[in-house]
């Protein structure tokens, strides 16, 4: 029996992946280098550390990975905080508050620095609802790296086999399969591109999840 649902952030509970792009382009502007569609989607579910680590290698940029962070950091902040159209995902916050009621554990593992989490938690008011906060921070390598989910299940008040995790990306799935955690691939329509084949199962909508059916997997 599931105790444990272990989510993913964006494209999952909050789509903040265009205030993401938004940072990342207009920093990759300032740096003067052009990346295509498909190297920023093979990006995607990456900390911010682990893309400049890549931007850095492949376009030979002089500046410090740290002073990358801060800058692409500010940009997001500055883009968050005048963003009026910034939402939870459809669904989810009716599921997050039915797990949380009926006693499922929730954790999330996100590759999100503790920065923007605590700022789409506080904004949602979400702390309540979670015991545990896994930031992508804390990692040298990010998803698919199954090290995140591997900490995050270790969080568990159950065994890894009582736990699954929901994830939107192509890297997601995979650092949840290599973790060897049930993983539901959630197809977002704002995380495009995405290879979600590799998850247990799919579903196109959260209220295609609820407490009995999440319990029983």
């Amino acid at each position: 029996m599931i105790q444990t649902v272990i989510f993913d952030m964006d494209g999952v509970i909050v789509d903040t992946e265009p205030v993401h792009r938004h940072a990342y382009f207009q920093h990759f502007e300032e740096l003067n280098i052009e990346v295509s569609e498909e190297m920023f989607t093979s990006f995607t579910g990456n900390s911010t550390r682990n893309v400049f680590q890549k931007v850095k290698e492949i376009f030979g940029i002089s500046h410090e990975v740290e002073d990358l962070i801060q800058r692409k950091r500010t940009l997001f902040n500055d883009a968050f905080d005048t963003k009026d159209d910034l939402y939870l995902l459809e669904g989810v916050e009716d599921l997050i508050k039915e797990l949380h009621q009926k006693g499922m554990q929730l954790i999330l593992a996100s590759s999100a620095s503790k920065v923007t989490i605590d700022r789409v938690f506080s904004r949602f008011n979400l702390h309540s609802y979670f015991t545990h906060i896994v930031s992508g921070e804390d990692f040298p390598k990010s998803k698919p790296d199954p090290e995140i989910f591997d900490f995050a299940a270790s969080l568990s008040i159950a065994a890894k086999e009582n736990c699954i995790v929901i994830e939107d990306s192509t890297n997601g799935v995979k650092a949840a399969v290599l973790a060897g955690i049930y993983c539901i691939g959630y197809n977002s329509e704002h995380s495009k591109l995405q290879d979600l084949a590799e998850a247990n199962f799919v579903i196109n909508h959260f209220k295609e999840l609820n407490f009995e059916v999440i319990s029983i997997l």
